[in-house]
Formats: structure tokens, C-alpha cells, sequence
């Protein structure tokens, strides 16, 4: 395969571009299907709750590891190792007889994901850094886009009665092929010297309202993409074939919002659009608890959907105008995020479990009136 050392700044950010896709993609994939995977196994929602911890596991796990192989190899190197480890690993998830071995899948799910996602958004600030202007934001979007086509296709193979097995193993396919294709266009970027410390990095003092931003909104995204296909099946009552469309309801909102996010914030500025983010976040999720119906839950659904696309590149923009080194203070908001994002979604089966899935998403909106609360104390302005 021949590689291009310097592509140009359209050619990178294509190829940048279709590696979100492979990872919103494959993740989607994973996530249309859970409803299918817990009742192929057996599991109760504690059960599913404690092995969707496995996946967290392996990405925090993995953290030193990333930091090492950032050091010693470029990103574009580690970016496409991840993508296939990433899509190998999901060709095998759709073929877990036994707990045990989804448990051991999702760690390595959730190890190769983390390689593949740091490794692409360095890539990313490399190309934006092309350039000059912003434009990780549009990253973001197409990982929306990806996520939304894959919960469609899931949803159709359902209704179909195609079984996770064929359903990933083709994905896993096409998706590596995509990001052979894509790797040539990649950037040749030398080591990062960020990572010389390998391990987590958290935000200072005057960073940590970003980052409880970060975790609260992460909270409800993570929740959405383990729980809203099972919560339109065993709370709204829809046939397992139809259970999938609360999940693409969300997706499609959440690229709505994405999309049109940068426009908001020109227009309104920053605190507003986070303040009215965190009111739909809070009032979609008990909307969807206290009126589970087709239509109603459906409408709190994309009021999720909604708040949740625009507060972490929000917040991420902050962090990096309120610190002298931007990309530390990205990376320290962006690791307390992604604790909200791996860790309260597999606790919502332990409380399902103990009361209900209805108590479970009621009690989530509490996160959408932590927002509010935080961003009180921002000083308004433009993005």
C-alpha cells in the first residue's frame, strides 16, 4: 500500500474523516444489536449491566498502553492498528455463546476502541492545524452520521431475523477495508511528546467545572447508546423489532444538533446554548420515564439527543481558550468526560434491576440539571 507522506489538507481530512466513520460505525453496530445479544444469553439487566462494565474496563485499562505506543510511533501508525483490532474484535462479538466470552470481547472492544479514538483525534488537531480554522467539530459529525446509518442498518437486519454474527462480521469487513483505503491519506505525524507521561490526565482547579460538565453530559450520551434500544423494548413495550428506532431517533437528533451547534453558538453564544442544552437533556429523559409511549418517549428521545450534541465540542473549546496548552486542557476535561461515558451507563442495570428501567432514565435527568447548574457560573460569550 503506498503511502502519501504529505497529503493535501482535503485529502487528510477526508481520510481523517472516514476513520471517525469506522469508529462510529463499528461502535453503533455494537450497540443496535444489545438487545438481541442479552436475550440470545440470557441476561437480566444487573447481568447486562455488569458485563457492559467490561468495556470501560479495557479502554481505562488501556490508557498507559496508548500513552506508550504515542511516544514510540506516530498516530497514524497506532490509528490503524486500533481500526483493526477494533473491527476484528467486533466480527467476534456477534459470535459470544457464553457470558464469559462476551465479557472477555467487550475488554478488548473497548481496549482497541481506545486506540483507535485517541490515535484519530490527535490526527485530527493535526489536520485542523492545516487549516487554520476549526473544523474538529465536522469529525464529530460524521461520527453521528456513521452512528445513525449503522443503528438503520441494525434495525433493518433485525427485522429481517439476521443474527449479530453475519451482521458484524460484514460490517468488520467493510470498515477495514475503509480504513486501509484511508491510511495512505493519513498524516505522517511524528511521535506526540504530550504522552511522555503515559496515563490519565486530569484537568487543574480552575478546569474541573468544564470537566463535571464534560462527565454529566457524557453520562446521558453513554446511557443512550446502551439503554435506548432495550428501554423501547421492555419500558415502551415495542416489539424487539421495532425496539431498535429509539436508538435512531436519538442518533438522528444528536447529528442534527451537531451540525448546527456552531451556527447556535455564533448566533447566541456559548453559556446560552450549554444552559438550554442541559434543560433538553433534563426534560427529555423524564419525559421518556414518565410517559413511556411510542410518540411521547420518542419525543424525549430527541430532546436528548438534541442537548447532548453540542456541550462536549462546547466545552472542549472553552477549556482550550481558558488554558495556556489546549490540548492538555482538552485532554484532562476529555478523561473525566469519558468516566461518565464508560462508567454510569453499565450502573443504570443495577438500578433497573432494583426498581425499574423507568426509575433508571428518570433519575439520569438529574445529569441535565447538573449542567445548568455549572454553567451558571460561565461568563457568556461567542464560540
Amino acid at each position: 500500500m503506498e503511502e502519501i507522506l504529505d497529503p493535501r489538507p482535503g485529502q487528510a481530512r477526508l481520510a481523517i474523516a472516514l476513520f471517525f466513520l469506522v469508529s462510529g460505525f463499528g461502535f453503533a453496530t455494537w450497540a443496535s444489536r444489545i438487545p438481541t445479544i442479552q436475550h440470545r444469553l440470557g441476561l437480566n439487566e444487573a447481568e447486562l449491566g455488569g458485563v457492559l462494565l467490561a468495556m470501560p474496563a479495557g479502554l481505562m485499562l488501556t490508557l498507559p498502553v496508548t500513552g506508550v505506543l504515542l511516544r514510540r510511533f506516530s498516530s497514524r501508525q497506532v490509528m490503524l492498528v486500533g481500526a483493526i483490532l477494533y473491527n476484528l474484535v467486533l466480527a467476534l462479538l456477534g459470535l459470544a455463546a457464553h457470558t464469559w466470552q462476551l465479557v472477555a470481547l467487550l475488554f478488548c472492544f473497548g481496549s482497541s476502541r481506545n486506540l483507535l479514538n485517541i490515535s484519530m483525534n490527535a490526527q485530527s488537531v493535526g489536520v485542523q492545524a492545516r487549516y487554520g480554522r476549526s473544523i474538529i467539530a465536522s469529525f464529530h459529525g460524521v461520527w453521528s452520521v456513521a452512528g445513525f446509518a449503522a443503528a438503520a442498518l441494525g434495525t433493518l437486519l433485525v427485522g429481517r431475523t439476521v443474527g449479530p454474527g453475519p451482521h458484524f462480521a460484514a460490517v468488520a469487513v467493510v470498515l477495514t477495508a475503509v480504513a486501509l483505503l484511508s491510511y495512505r491519506h493519513s498524516l505522517a505525524l511524528p511521535p506526540n511528546p504530550a504522552a511522555r507521561k503515559p496515563g490519565f490526565s486530569w484537568p487543574d482547579q480552575a478546569l474541573l467545572r468544564f470537566g463535571a460538565v464534560a462527565f454529566a453530559s457524557m453520562a446521558c450520551e453513554g446511557a443512550m447508546y446502551d439503554w435506548s434500544s432495550i428501554y423501547f423494548e421492555k419500558a415502551v413495550l415495542l416489539p424487539k423489532t421495532a425496539a431498535t428506532l429509539g436508538f435512531a431517533t436519538y442518533m438522528v437528533a444528536m447529528t442534527v444538533g451537531r451540525f448546527s451547534g456552531d451556527w447556535l453558538a455564533n448566533r447566541f453564544g456559548v453559556q446560552p446554548v450549554l444552559h438550554y442544552s442541559g434543560l433538553l437533556i433534563g426534560a427529555g429523559l423524564l419525559l421518556a420515564a414518565l410517559v413511556p409511549l411510542p410518540l411521547v418517549a420518542g419525543v424525549g428521545f430527541v430532546l436528548v439527543g438534541l442537548g447532548v450534541s453540542c456541550v462536549i465540542p462546547m466545552v472542549f473549546g472553552l477549556a482550550g481558550r481558558a488554558a495556556l496548552s489546549s490540548g492538555a486542557a482538552i485532554a484532562g476535561v476529555s478523561t473525566v468526560g469519558y468516566f461518565g461515558f464508560l462508567m454510569v451507563p453499565p450502573l443504570i442495570g443495577f438500578i433497573a434491576e432494583a426498581a425499574n428501567l423507568r426509575w433508571s432514565f428518570g433519575l439520569m435527568a438529574v445529569f441535565g440539571g447538573l449542567v445548568v447548574w455549572l454553567v451558571r457560573g460561565m461568563a457568556p460569550e461567542k464560540a
